[in-house]
């Protein structure tokens, strides 16, 4: 019980030290950039490679559902035809903690060379999927939490906090109403909860 609470305390202080140092300029570009793709019909693709892979699942399925429409891209297999599903002036929503994954930047190469736009998610601003970026939103840890500190405990929680707080921005900018969420997402108790006056 002792290494739970000593990981909880350790998320939440990684936590709150993302939103001391949260960059409201880098937010404001990446809102930017979607706004601005969704206006001229374009589309977001959400990658990522390990266990980012796993929170671009999240981000898609979230934005998608707060009216931002957003599909997940596998990283691995961009570089094996799903790179097709991405469109010049589409936005590529790229997560990697390092910044400098090998498989992800291959695909990244890949689409930019579709004539995608590039929005970064990583814990390295000085890393190469940062740089290449046209905007990026940092999302940092120093320290992982777990007996370890290996496994991507506080930096997926980072991922996951960054891209929530894209999606809040997102749906506050588009006055995505109650309405709005029902149609999107109909059932189950979050489907009730929104049908409700």
């Amino acid at each position: 019980m002792n290494e739970a609470l000593a990981t909880y305390d350790v998320i939440l202080e990684e936590l709150a030290k993302l939103r001391r140092e949260l960059d409201s300029q880098a937010f404001d570009r990446g809102c930017a950039m979607i706004r601005d793709a969704g206006a001229k019909g374009s589309r977001v693709h959400v990658t990522g490679i390990g266990k980012s892979e796993h929170v671009a699942r999240y981000a898609a399925a979230l934005l998608a559902a707060t009216g931002t429409p957003a599909s997940f891209l596998a990283g691995a297999e961009i570089g094996h035809g799903s790179a097709g599903q991405v469109v010049r002036g589409d936005i590529v929503v790229a997560i990697s903690n390092s910044g400098e994954t090998e498989e992800l930047r291959a695909g990244v190469e890949a689409v930019l060379r579709l004539g995608a736009r590039l929005l970064a998610v990583t814990g390295a601003p000085n890393s190469w999927l940062a740089r290449t970026a046209e905007a990026h939103l940092p999302a940092g840890v120093s320290r992982e939490g777990g007996g370890l500190g290996l496994a991507p405990r506080a930096s997926a929680a980072a991922q996951l906090v960054v891209l929530a707080a894209l999606s809040a921005a997102l749906e506050a900018e588009q006055g995505f109403t109650r309405s709005d969420f029902h149609a999107r997402h109909p059932a189950g108790s979050l489907g009730k909860k929104a049908a409700k006056d």
